[in-house]
Formats: C-alpha cells, sequence, structure tokens
C-alpha cells in the first residue's frame, strides 16, 4: 500500500464523535540496523489517538505509514496482528498444546533481519537521518504479548515517556509518537545466540566441548527470581550469573556471549555459538498468568513456572530426595538434556558408594542401586517434559561424574520408550552404571564416554565392587618400571564372585597426555583398549589395599578430590584442547596422532609388555599350590598383554588417518557458511588463540636427539611392535 493509500484511511470505531481538534497527523518509518525497510514493507499497523479512536493501515514498499486526520495529542502505534503463514516453527509454536506462543507477524519480520553491530549492541548513529524524531524500539514495545520475548537492552534513542503518559491507558499496547511529525522507529533484531551442537549420531570435537560445557552448567542453580510457589508478580527475571535461567532466557537471548558455567571459574571457555532467529533458540517457557492458567498463583504449589519446568532439584523433598539436580531446554531440532555430577559430598558421596546391584526393570542386566534411584527420579521429569514439548527433534544427553552415571541409565531408560527417540549421549568422568548383561543389553544406545587420563572415577564401581566384604578374590598391583609416569600401575586379579562385574558402556575417548620432557608436551584424544592407560588412575588408588582389597574409604575420599576429576579443572580444558588440535589437524590435512606422540606411545607399550611378561613368568616358577592360588592373576596379566596389542593397532590407525571436517564439526560442516561465521566468532575471543601444548601437535624437532638415544632409532623412522616376539 502507498503513503496515499494510507492517508485515505478511516477510523475503525464507526460511533466516533466529531472532535474540534481533529486534523491532526502523524508519519512513521520501520527500519532495521541498517537503515533498511524492506523487511517492514505491507506490515499491518493500528494506531491510537487519545480519544481512543483507532485507526489502521499498511506500510508501503519503503516501509512509510500515515495517520491523519486524529485527535489531538500523541498516538499509540502498535504492530500487534498474529502471524498467519505456515513456515516452522513459526506454526508449531503458535499451535503447540503447552505455552502456545502469541507469535506476531512483527515478530518474524524482525527475525529476518540481523544485528549491524557484531556484538549485538544498538547504533550509536542513526542510520536514517531523515525524520523529526528517531527512535529505537524492540518488537515487545509494539505487540501486546511480551513474555516470551527477550529482555530489554539498552537503547540510545529511546521513545520518549512523556508521550505515553498523556495517552494514559490508550498507550497500554505500542510506542506513543508525536503529532505533525515523522518519526523513525529502527527496530532491534530478533535474534538469538544458541551453543552450536551436531545432531548426527557420529562422535565430534564440536560437541564433546561443547556438551562439557553443559555438562558444567548443571551444577548451576537455575537463578529465576521469584522461585517459589506460588509467585504472584506477574513475570519472573534471571538475574543470578552463572545459572541456567540466566543463560537460556537472559543473555543469550538477547545474544550476550557468555563463558562462565561455574561461579569459581577464572578463565574463559566460550561455546562456538550460533546466530539465528529467536524463535530457533534454545527455549526457556514464557510465564504470564494472564495468558496461561498453569502460570495462576491461585493454583499454589501446583502453578507452574519456567524453573519448575525446566529444573530439577528434588533436595527439598526431605527423606524422599535423591540430591539428583538437572536442566532441559529444546528449539524445533533437539532437546537438551544435563545432569549434575557428584555436588554435595555427603548425599552423593553415599550414593556413589552404594553400589548394590540391583536388577534393570525397564531392560535387562543389573544396574548400580545409588545410580539408578537417582536415574529414576530424572526419568519421571524428563518424561514429564517431553509429553509436553517433544516433537520429534533429536535428544542429546550430557552429563559428568555421577550425572555421567545417571544420564546412561536414563538414556537407556528413554531408548526402551514406544517413541523411538533418537539419543546421543556424551559423558564426563562417569563411573560404572551396570553389569556386563546390561551394557549388552544397551549396545545400541550412542554413546560417547570422555575419560580425562588422570580421573580415577570412571574406574568406579570396581569390577570387583559389590556391597559386601569378604567376597573378593586377592589381586596384585604390577609398578611398571623406566616408563611415563602415567602408564606406570597395572591391578591384576581383584575379582567379583557375587555376580557379573560391573562394565563400561558406550565408546571411549581417552585424553591422554604425552610428555616428551620439560620443554614441550602434548595431548592426543583416542580409545586404548588396555587397562594400563585407560584404568591407570584407579589402579594407582588401588594399590592403597588392604590384604589384596581395595580400602572403599580412602577410595572414595580419594575420588572427591581429584583435580582431574573437576570439569573446569580438568574436563573442559581437556576438551578445548582436544578440539583445537583436531581443528588446526583438519585445517592442515594432518592426522590425529604424529609420528612423534606414535613413537612415545609405542615405546612405553613395548616396555610395560615386557614387564608384563616377566611378571607372569616369576608367577609360573613359584611352587605348584602358590601358582593355583594366583590363576586369576596370571589370566589378567595375560589377558593386558592381549590387550596392549589392540592398543598398538589402534594407535597405528590414528598415525595415518587425517581429520576430516565432520570429524570436528559433525553434521555443522555441510553448512560452510554458517560454520565460517560462528568459527570466526569464536577465534575472536583471544582465548581461544592462546597458544597452549595441550591444543597443538608437538614439534618433531624438539627433542628428537633425546627421544632417539632413549628408543635407539629416529623419530619417524619405520619401526614394528611385534608384541609377540616380547611375550
Amino acid at each position: 500500500m502507498t503513503s496515499l493509500e494510507n492517508e485515505l484511511q478511516s477510523p475503525l470505531n464507526s460511533r466516533i464523535l466529531n472532535c474540534p481538534t481533529q486534523g491532526n497527523w502523524s508519519s512513521f518509518q520501520l527500519v532495521d540496523e541498517f537503515g533498511m525497510a524492506e523487511a517492514y514493507a505491507g506490515l499491518a499497523y493500528n494506531a491510537v489517538d487519545s480519544e481512543g479512536q483507532t485507526y489502521s493501515g499498511y506500510l508501503d514498499t519503503k516501509g512509510f505509514g500515515r495517520v491523519t486526520n486524529y485527535c489531538a495529542g500523541p498516538i499509540a502505534l502498535s504492530f500487534d496482528h498474529t502471524y498467519e503463514g505456515f513456515d516452522e516453527p513459526y506454526k508449531g509454536l503458535i499451535n503447540r498444546p503447552h505455552y502456545p506462543l502469541k507469535i506476531t507477524e512483527l515478530q518474524v519480520r524482525a527475525e529476518q533481519t540481523r544485528y549491524r553491530n557484531p556484538d549485538a549492541t544498538r547504533n550509536r548513529e542513526q542510520p536514517v537521518p531523515d525524520g523529526d524524531e528517531y527512535i529505537q524500539v524492540e518488537v515487545r514495545h509494539l505487540v501486546r504479548h511480551v513474555a516470551h520475548l527477550p529482555p530489554e537492552v539498552y537503547r540510545h534513542y529511546p521513545a520518549n515517556g512523556g508521550l505515553s503518559a498523556i495517552m494514559g491507558k490508550h498507550a497500554e499496547v505500542g510506542v506513543a509518537l508525536a503529532s505533525r511529525k515523522h518519526t523513525v522507529l529502527e527496530v532491534r533484531a530478533l535474534r538469538a545466540l544458541r551453543p552450536m551442537l551436531s545432531t548426527a549420531p557420529e562422535f565430534c570435537a564440536l560437541n564433546l566441548y561443547q556438551l562439557a560445557l553443559m555438562a558444567t552448567l548443571s551444577y548451576c542453580p537455575f537463578g529465576q527470581k521469584p522461585a517459589t510457589a506460588p509467585i504472584k508478580e506477574p513475570w519472573v527475571t534471571f538475574p543470578e550469573q552463572p545459572s541456567v535461567g540466566n543463560w537460556f532466557a537472559d543473555a543469550l537471548a538477547k545474544s550476550d556471549e557468555l563463558w562462565r558455567v561455574d561461579a569459581a571459574q577464572s578463565k574463559a571457555y566460550y561455546p562456538l555459538y550460533e546466530d539465528v532467529a529467536y524463535s530457533r533458540r534454545l527455549e526457556i517457557v514464557p510465564f504470564d498468568p494472564t495468558l496461561y492458567e498453569v502460570n495462576d498463583p491461585a493454583l499454589g504449589e501446583d502453578q507452574e513456572h519456567p524453573e519448575k519446568v525446566h529444573f530439577l532439584d528434588d533436595r527439598h523433598l526431605g527423606n524422599k530426595a535423591t540430591d539428583t539436580q538437572a536442566f532441559i531446554t529444546h528449539n524445533d531440532e533437539l532437546i537438551l538434556i544435563a545432569v549434575r555430577g557428584t555436588f554435595e559430598i555427603i548425599a552423593d558421596g553415599l550414593r556413589d558408594a552404594d553400589a548394590q546391584q540391583v536388577p534393570f526393570v525397564e531392560g535387562v542386566g543389573q544396574v548400580h542401586r545409588g545410580f539408578y534411584t537417582a536415574a529414576q527420579t530424572a526419568y519421571d521429569f524428563t518424561v514429564k517434559y517431553l509429553e509436553k514439548f517433544y516433537a520429534g527433534q533429536k535428544l542429546l544427553i550430557c552429563g559428568h561424574s555421577l550425572g555421567g552415571a545417571i544420564t546412561l541409565l536414563l538414556a537407556e531408560m528413554l531408548r526402551r520408550r514406544s517413541e523411538d527417540y533418537n539419543i546421543q549421549l556424551y559423558t564426563y568422568g562417569a563411573p560404572r552404571a551396570g553389569d556386563t548383561a546390561f551394557t549388552k543389553a544397551a549396545a545400541p544406545l550412542v554413546h560417547y564416554r570422555m575419560v580425562n587420563h588422570n580421573d580415577p572415577v570412571p574406574s568406579v564401581p570396581g569390577s570387583w565392587m559389590n556391597t559386601k566384604a569378604g567376597v573378593y578374590g586377592p589381586g596384585a598391583a604390577l609398578m611398571f618400571t623406566n616408563v611415563p609416569v602415567g602408564l606406570s600401575v597395572f591391578v591384576a586379579g581383584i575379582t567379583n564372585w557375587t555376580g557379573e562385574a560391573y562394565d563400561h558402556h558406550g565408546t571411549l575417548h581417552h585424553a591422554m597426555p604425552v610428555e616428551f620432557g620439560r620443554q614441550q608436551s602434548s595431548s592426543i584424544l583416542w580409545e586404548p583398549g588396555c587397562d594400563t592407560i585407560s584404568q591407570h588412575a584407579a589402579c594407582t588408588v588401588a594399590l592403597q589395599q588392604k590384604n589384596g582389597l581395595p580400602d572403599r574409604p580412602g577410595l572414595l575420599r580419594q575420588l572427591f578430590n581429584a583435580g582431574h576429576h573437576s570439569m573446569v579443572g580438568g574436563y573442559v580444558p581437556a576438551c578445548w584442547a582436544a578440539l583445537r588440535r583436531w581443528q588446526q589437524a583438519h585445517e592442515a590435512n594432518h592426522t590425529r596422532v604424529t609420528d612423534r606422540e606414535f613413537e612415545w606411545v609405542e615405546q612405553a607399550l613395548v616396555r610395560i609388555t615386557r614387564q608384563l611378561r616377566a611378571a607372569r613368568q616369576d608367577l609360573l616358577a613359584r611352587p605348584e599350590a602358590y601358582v593355583r592360588t594366583q590363576e586369576r592373576t596370571i589370566e589378567a596379566i595375560s589377558h593386558e598383554v592381549s590387550r596392549i596389542e589392540i592398543t598398538h593397532a589402534r594407535l597405528s590407525v590414528l598415525r595415518h588417518k587425517r581429520v576430516r571436517a565432520t570429524d570436528v564439526y559433525g553434521l555443522l560442516a555441510e553448512q560452510p557458511e554458517l560454520l565460517a561465521e560462528s568459527v570466526q566468532r569464536w577465534r575472536a575471543h583471544p582465548e581461544n588463540l592462546k597458544e597452549e601444548q595441550l591444543a597443538q601437535a608437538p614439534d618433531n624437532a624438539s627433542n628428537d636427539a633425546l627421544l632417539t638415544s632413549l628408543y635407539g632409532h629416529p623419530i619417524g623412522a619405520p619401526h614394528t611392535l611385534d608384541i609377540d616376539s616380547i611375550i
């Protein structure tokens, strides 16, 4: 519609009496942050004058509109027409049965614009110099229902509050504009940030890092004010930082880049963010008691609010509490579930220690009783959420420590539901949660298990553990010499005789430091096949045993205090380093493991294998009666030797395997332009460009002379490790 056609409009209220002061006019133009009006062409608007008379019209192709012949005073301009198109996810959000959103055509148009400033701040200079007045507005200023929209940001050109005061009740919806003036309204882009996540089932370094941050965030409170039902205020806020609510309902919703996922965190670890239309962010449901009956404070304890929907913390339940904490959020592509790990040492420690095996009633096998009780609580909470918001999305689940064990059981419980969920699970430092039968039955569950090298927690409950003392076979702990400190221990022969052993589930991704000396180190992320590497930390702890048995109280104390077990101190840096390392290898077309790293690990495996062989020969040379009592230890040593051969074979593959874009970024590698924009944003932070040895491939030129003298041949020269020849 043209400006002339807009001038020909008439009031909607046909009963309006003649007003002696009629004859006023006001014109306006909607523009984006670049001063362009195309996004708002043809948009329907309403205007109300100071006498309550309503006028309607459409913006022309240049975003102009005009109201004429209205009563004296300002007008209140609004764009509150509901979106009537057919594009998803808008229609799904408008029509969903739980918390349907009042999405307007203006919101959809604003989501199609972009921020002018990379940091999403408002313009200081006016991109459109024409006009008598220039104001900066947000969608929430021009529509009636705003609970689902982002919080306001600072404006350099706010609207004139005095005009709204003159309008009184007639300015409840819209922005007040002065009469006989042309006003330019710069509409803030309606965008948001969301952590990039691949929904493909294959492992990628991006998800490993991003979900490590989300697992760490699960330790934070939800941060809602007020938080206790019944909430009588008409709104809630999320001021606490860091908190789950602040992340998803406040900061990311208005495109603030966050990095703190732990209150004590000092170093910045930024997620890789993608800039998305606001409706495609990870959502926190709105709170509006006038719009949603479930938000009515008259419901008392049954009142719903964002924290109750998205956050689980059952500590208030007294004797029924499992001390389980988790959060859930979603968009149209995925549902993100994160479960907290060991936090409160008394309650969580007792549950960690409760290693009795009980039947897994939802499936097959026996599982850890303490973890299972917590998983059942998390399951009830998750199912309630899925019943409201699941619409075919992928389920991405993550957890650290105790949270990793809980999420494994939770994910398997969900996998066995009739809905046929598409699930991928990432766990960090997770202890064993079920026996061999459970693990085999849960094999179809996609699970990537991250272990930081010196973290002992993934090795409990030990394969020997149950609840009763005195049901174990004796064992032996072997200390290797002339090998790297991190590969120096193996515990053999401790066995649980009361049932099937606890077993690990999922594909292991082990972050192992490679120390070349004081001058240089690196780290490789891989799947070793032997306990000497993957169980190193637990084997070290198990040396403190009494009569051949692990000292459980001492073990638990050490687990709680293990620095390598923490997320911010151990796992997040390791995952960040792995992502940086894989990015580097992909961009340079390098392999996952360098020749120098291969030689370092290979020579350690040679020495370990020789010493295992010597230990076995020593046992076999003892009197026959002693040999019979040590059969399990001898068998364990033989089995470990064969596992070392598997470890070497896996390392050999990585020595020649190039890193692909999908290894680094998963499904997002198929969107190169979006990926390039997000990676550029991530690398704009100096913390992600800092040179750190664990995040880069080692220099083959450094310390080669030292290594050659130790290993007897040049680095990179052909060398075959013949395990059989030294057994």
